[in-house]
């Protein structure tokens, strides 16, 4: 049960930022439910199950550079591991290799699947109920018993409308198109929607693909690499990463511009196209016996925001996400952990 005579905060959305927020504010005595219109947290550190094994059809790894967030994976030791076989290369659109393998930095990846890291870090928040999956939230306004603070008109998977009052701040932690969709139906904070409008993301076309009759590792002898096919931006052996099946997967996402330009075409007409380039990149001509696709809307920050997050003190209305930062999970990390600092300052 809340504690009433905690600060009370809304967080909308249940990916890396959103449940880095909520946990920060958490540890600190806050009392938090976090808003999600999935049924399962993690945004696209998410990954696919098929009955022949994992796809981490988003983020397919995650770099370590800020030391908080350092400090934060020592909380979940099982749930990540080092990947460690693979060196990350450039290959041109034929997969031959054009630079040397970047050694410089460790990948880390969580385990059994990507999906692993946020689960654990939002185990917490669903143990104390805090968490509203299958709920997303319509309107933003003042409470209707108490005008200092906010109320939140949410909509259910199943149609239900319903209406969760008393807080104190309200933190948005999706993308940024989406946080100010929010606003301009609320008629809040213009200024916060003319810095989100001014974000620009691409969106990603994502394939999967599975070859379970390979007794043999197919294609390539590197396991990851960014192409500069005119389709392809990246390629990756699942099955290399560390905890997964041993059964052949590959994830490719598409380039940036590439899934812009297609963003809107039939899914089969877009798997066809990029088994083409998967397979002049990788030589891999196989019939898979698995394929799905997945379009990202909002996947690569091409113009981020240039600051940790957006926070109006008086309003108590924030915003974070990758897109603050950039496009990695630790950017989404960073920010939402500073959007939580900032609203427990306040």
């Amino acid at each position: 049960m809340p504690n009433p005579s905690s600060p009370q905060v809304a967080v909308i959305g249940a990916g890396l930022a959103g449940i880095a927020c909520a946990r920060t504010l958490t540890r600190a005595g806050a009392s938090v439910r976090v808003f999600e219109k999935a049924l399962k947290v993690g945004g696209r550190m998410g990954s696919r199950q098929t009955p022949f094994g994992s796809f981490d059809h988003g983020a397919q790894a995650f770099t370590v550079r800020d030391p908080r967030f350092e400090t934060a994976l020592r909380t979940v030791p099982e749930s990540i591991a080092r990947w460690s076989t693979p060196a990350v290369h450039v290959v041109d659109p034929l997969g031959r290799i054009t630079e040397a393998a970047d050694r410089s930095e460790v990948r880390w990846v969580g385990t059994p699947a990507m999906e692993a890291l946020p689960r654990a870090w939002a185990a917490p928040l669903a143990d104390a109920g805090a968490l509203v999956l299958g709920t997303r939230v319509q309107v933003v306004e003042r409470d209707a018993v108490d005008s200092s603070r906010w109320q939140l008109q949410t909509l259910g998977d199943d149609g239900s409308v319903r209406v969760f009052a008393g807080f104190d701040a309200v933190l948005f932690a999706t993308p940024a198109s989406q946080a100010a969709d929010v606003l301009e139906r609320s008629r809040l904070a213009p200024t916060f929607v003319e810095r989100l409008r001014g974000i620009e993301v691409a969106p990603c076309w994502t394939l999967m693909l599975a070859f379970p009759q390979a007794a043999t590792a197919l294609g390539p002898a590197w396991n990851a690499a960014f192409s500069a096919h005119h389709r392809v931006a990246w390629v990756a052996r699942e099955s290399s990463k560390p905890g997964r099946g041993p059964v052949e997967r590959w994830t490719v996402h598409a380039s940036p511009a590439w899934s812009q330009e297609h963003a809107g075409d039939d899914p089969q007409r877009v798997e066809a196209k990029l088994r083409k380039a998967f397979a002049e990149v990788t030589g891999i001509r196989a019939e898979p016996s698995h394929t799905a696709v997945k379009l990202w809307r909002h996947a690569k920050t091409l113009t981020p925001l240039g600051r940790p997050h957006l926070w109006d003190a008086r309003l108590g209305l924030g915003a974070c996400g990758d897109w603050c930062l950039g496009h990695r999970a630790e950017h989404a990390f960073v920010s939402g952990l500073e959007l939580a600092l900032a609203a427990l300052a306040r």
